[in-house]
C-alpha cells in the first residue's frame, strides 16, 4: 500500500511540475496564455474563475495520467506488433520501405508526405485489426434498451468485445487470421462493406478516442524512420503469445534484429 501511495504521488508531483513550468511561462510574459494545446486547455479550467466550473488538482491530474497512460499503451501496442509483422512478411516491408524513401528520402517525416503513406496505412489498420490495441470497450446501460433480440435493463455493464468483432468470418472472410494489409486498399469503409461497426479499434461515435489521429500519425512517423534505417529480422528467439492487459501484449516481448541499411552507421 505505501509504495502504491509513494508512486501516486510521485506521478503527482511529476505532473505539478510541468503545469507549474505551463504556469510560470505566462506569469512571466513568456507566453500570452497557459495553451490552447491539451495541457493548456487543463491548465485553464484549473485556473477558472468560476468554482463551478474549475477543475480541481486531482482531476487535472487523473486527466493527464489518463491522456499520457492510453495514449503511450495505445502506439507502443501499435508499434510493438508492426515491428512483428513487417519481418514474418518481408514483401510488406519491402514495399513500406520504397513507399517511405520514394517519399521523404532520407528527410525526416513531415506532414505533408505523411498523408501519402498509402501502403503504411494499410499496414497499421491491419495491425489493428489483428491486434487491437483494446481487447473491448466497457459501456454502461443508462436505460432499458433492445439490441437485435437482446433486452438490456438499465444500470448494467456490458463489454463490446471488438476484437471478437476484427476476426468475424462473415466480414472478413476465411482467412481473417492472416496478414493481408490490401484488405484495405480502398480504404476502411470498402473494407468493411461499409459497416461502421465492423472496425472500431478506437472506440466509435461519440466517445471515440481523441488521440487517434495524433496516435496513427506518431506510428506512421516511428515506422518510416525505422524502415529509413533498418531492415527488421525477426530473432529465432520470439514467442509468439499475444496477452490482454488492457492492451494486447506480447506476454515475453517481440525480439528482432536491426540491421542498419548504411554502411557508416
Amino acid at each position: 500500500m505505501l509504495k502504491s501511495e509513494e508512486l501516486a504521488k510521485g506521478i503527482q508531483d511529476c505532473v505539478m511540475k510541468i503545469v507549474k513550468q505551463r504556469e510560470d511561462k505566462f506569469v512571466n510574459g513568456e507566453a500570452d496564455s497557459f495553451g490552447n494545446d491539451f495541457l493548456g486547455l487543463l491548465v485553464n479550467a484549473y485556473h477558472d474563475s468560476d468554482e463551478n466550473n474549475r477543475l480541481s488538482m486531482e482531476d487535472l491530474v487523473d486527466e493527464c495520467k489518463t491522456f499520457y497512460f492510453a495514449g503511450q499503451e495505445t502506439v507502443n501496442s501499435l508499434l510493438a506488433w508492426i515491428v512483428l509483422l513487417l519481418p514474418t512478411h518481408g514483401d510488406w516491408q519491402d514495399k513500406a520501405r520504397r513507399e517511405v524513401i520514394d517519399i521523404f528520402g532520407n528527410r525526416n517525416p513531415d506532414s505533408k508526405g505523411i498523408s501519402k503513406l498509402k501502403t503504411i496505412t494499410m499496414i497499421i489498420y491491419e495491425t489493428l485489426r489483428l491486434y487491437g490495441p483494446s481487447n473491448g470497450l466497457q459501456r454502461r446501460v443508462t436505460r432499458k434498451v433492445q439490441l437485435g433480440k437482446l433486452v438490456l435493463p438499465a444500470n448494467i455493464d456490458i463489454l463490446v468485445q471488438n476484437i471478437a468483432l476484427h476476426h468475424e468470418p462473415h466480414q472478413w472472410g476465411d482467412d481473417l487470421h492472416l496478414f493481408k494489409p490490401e484488405r484495405f486498399e480502398e480504404g476502411i469503409a470498402k473494407a468493411t462493406n461499409y459497416n461502421a461497426a465492423a472496425f472500431f479499434t478506437f472506440g466509435l461515435g461519440p466517445r471515440s478516442c481523441i488521440g487517434m489521429s495524433f496516435a496513427i500519425t506518431e506510428t506512421k512517423v516511428a515506422i518510416s524512420m525505422i524502415l529509413q534505417r533498418y531492415t527488421i529480422t525477426l530473432s529465432p528467439t520470439y514467442v509468439h503469445s499475444p496477452m490482454p492487459i488492457l492492451a494486447i501484449r506480447p506476454q515475453h516481448g517481440i525480439q528482432v534484429i536491426l540491421e542498419s541499411l548504411h554502411n557508416n552507421a
